[in-house]
C-alpha cells in the first residue's frame, strides 16, 4: 500500500494507491477514510489500479482552515477527485462509491462523464428518496444529520478517546445491520482518525453543506437531475438500516444505463461485511465496461 500526500485546491489530499491495471478511485462515505475499503482493494490489486483518497476534510486530508464550513458540498469534493485525477495524470477512471461519496460520484457522472469508464456504487442515497427520508418510523435512523449541525457537536463527539469510540462504534457497528463486527479489527485506527485536529468536525461539514438540499428533498421540493448517462452498477444492501433497499424504486429516472440488484446479507458496509463478495461485483461491472 503506497501512500502520497497531494497539495490540490487549497488542501492536501491524502490518498492509498495499491494495485496495477486500470484505475479505479474509491469514494468512501462518513464516518470513514481511505481504510474502509482496504478488503476490497487487496481483492481487486492483481486486476486494478486502486486508488482511496481521504475526501476533504476526512482521514489525512484535513482542511487547511478548520473549522465549521458549509461549503464543502459534493461539488468541491468532485473538483478535488477530477483535481486528483490530473495531478495524478489519470484521463479517466471507474468510480467505485458509497454514502457521501455516492453523491460525489453523481456529481463526476453528470459534470464530468468523459473522466469516467463507469460508476459502481454500494447503495446510492439520491434525490428520488424524497420525503421518505424522514418519514416518521424512519426519523429514529437519521438523528445524527441534525445533531451534526450543532456547534458543540464535534467538540462533543471528540471530547475524549472514549466519546469518539462510543460515537463513531456506534455507526460503524449498528449501520453494518446483519454484521456489527466488521469493523472490530480497525475501530481504534477509526477512533485515531476521528480524534485528528478538525476530522471530526471535517466530516460534520458534509451535513453542514447539505442541509439546503436536504430540507428540499426532505419536502418534495428538489427539482429532479437529468439522468446519468455513464454506465452505472449499484449493489444495494438488503439489510442496510439507513437506506432499505424499496427506495431504489426510482433509480432508473436518474440512471439511463442501470445495472440494479440486491446485495444479501449485506448493511451499510458491503465493502467491509462482505469484502468477496463486494470485489467480485466490482470485478464484474469494470471487467463487463472495459470490454464494451
Amino acid at each position: 500500500m503506497r501512500h502520497d500526500t497531494i497539495p490540490l485546491n487549497g488542501i492536501d489530499l491524502h490518498v492509498a494507491t495499491l494495485g496495477a491495471g486500470p484505475p479505479l478511485v474509491l469514494l468512501h462515505g462518513w464516518p470513514e477514510f481511505w481504510l474502509t475499503w482496504e478488503p476490497v482493494m487487496r481483492r481487486l490489486a492483481d486486476r486494478f489500479t486502486c486508488i482511496a483518497p481521504d475526501l476533504r476534510g476526512f482521514g489525512l486530508s484535513a482542511d487547511r482552515e478548520p473549522g465549521p464550513s458549509d461549503r464543502v458540498g459534493p461539488e468541491v469534493h468532485a473538483g478535488d477527485v477530477t483535481a486528483l485525477l490530473d495531478a495524478l495524470g489519470i484521463e479517466r477512471a471507474g468510480f467505485v462509491a458509497h454514502d457521501v461519496g455516492a453523491y460525489v460520484a453523481q456529481v463526476l457522472g453528470r459534470q464530468s462523464p468523459e473522466r469516467c469508464t463507469g460508476l459502481f456504487f454500494f447503495d446510492c442515497p439520491y434525490p428520488g428518496i424524497g420525503p421518505r427520508l424522514a418519514r416518521p418510523d424512519h426519523l429514529a435512523e437519521i438523528w445524527y444529520q441534525s445533531f451534526h449541525l450543532k456547534p458543540f457537536a464535534a467538540e462533543l463527539a471528540a471530547a475524549s478517546r472514549q466519546a469518539c469510540r462510543l460515537y463513531i462504534g456506534h455507526f460503524l457497528r449498528h449501520w453494518a445491520g446483519p454484521n456489527p463486527h466488521a469493523f472490530d479489527d480497525v475501530l481504534e485506527a477509526f477512533v485515531d482518525a476521528f480524534l485528528r485536529p478538525g476530522i471530526m468536525q471535517g466530516g460534520f461539514n458534509w451535513y453542514l453543506s447539505q442541509q439546503e438540499a436536504r430540507l428540499a428533498m426532505l419536502k418534495g421540493e428538489a427539482p429532479p437531475p437529468d439522468p446519468i448517462a455513464v454506465p452505472a452498477c449499484i449493489r444495494w444492501p438488503e439489510a442496510d438500516p439507513l437506506f432499505p433497499y424499496a427506495w431504489t424504486d426510482r433509480l432508473p429516472a436518474f440512471f439511463s444505463d442501470l445495472d440494479l440488484a440486491p446485495m444479501p446479507g449485506a448493511g451499510h458496509f458491503p465493502h467491509r461485511e462482505k469484502p468477496d463478495a463486494a470485489a467480485a461485483e466490482i470485478a464484474r461491472f469494470f471487467g463487463r465496461v472495459h470490454a464494451a
